[in-house]
């Protein structure tokens, strides 16, 4: 169980410090508008994470009552789901860009409703839960639906920890990426890393 746990915040953490919409995004507000405003968009996406988890914790959770056999399936799917991000991954560019021309600047409370609206209306993202959450279940005794809450909790907590760390460091990260393009490179591999070994291990 703890193993499991450990092993699903690792690659939560990998996944968080890969370049992303997301991250990128909480990079540049906070490099035009300041820490607190990017803190402020990061709140925003975590707390769009909550429904995201609550939509996979109850659906999946009633696919596992009423029938093993499509849960199977759903991770199947879930496993070339994240086979498909790998290779979206490796034919991405390494090179990070981001760019703060045209950045409007936004109080704190629209920054927070943009960040919870971007997460919110991107079905990618309930994809991506469904296709990775699953793979973590680590008890057969604790209800699914606890299971899917405690990973989503984990899966914000990480996020938060590390999307923060970005919004306070985000000068000093900036101009690292800028001087350092084998930063892109390592980062790229390590989430085509992070989603074959997943993908394999459903398929085994």
């Amino acid at each position: 169980m703890l193993e499991t746990l450990i092993s699903f915040v690792l690659a939560t953490a990998t996944l968080a410090f890969s370049p992303g919409p997301d991250n990128i995004f909480v990079l540049t507000q906070s490099i035009v508008n300041g820490r607190k405003y990017g803190l402020a968009t990061v709140t925003g996406l975590m707390t769009g994470c909550i429904i995201h988890t609550t939509l996979v914790a109850f659906g999946v959770s009633e696919v596992i009552k009423q029938n093993p056999n499509l849960f199977f399936v759903i991770k199947l799917f879930g496993a070339a789901y994240l086979l498909y991000l790998a290779y979206q991954v490796y034919k991405s560019d390494s090179k990070i860009a981001f760019s703060t021309d045209n950045v409007e600047k936004k109080s704190t409370l629209e920054l927070f409703k943009k960040g919870f609206w971007m997460n919110v209306l991107n079905p990618k993202v309930t994809i991506f839960f469904l296709a990775f959450f699953p793979q973590f279940l680590f008890s057969d005794t604790i209800s699914t639906v606890i299971q899917f809450y405690v990973l989503g909790g984990l899966f914000i907590l990480t996020s938060f920890i590390i999307f923060s760390t970005i919004a306070v460091l985000a000068g000093t990260i900036s101009e690292s990426i800028k001087k350092n393009e084998k930063i892109g490179v390592f980062l790229k591999w390590a989430q085509i890393i992070v989603f074959i070994g997943i993908a394999i291990l459903i398929l085994l």
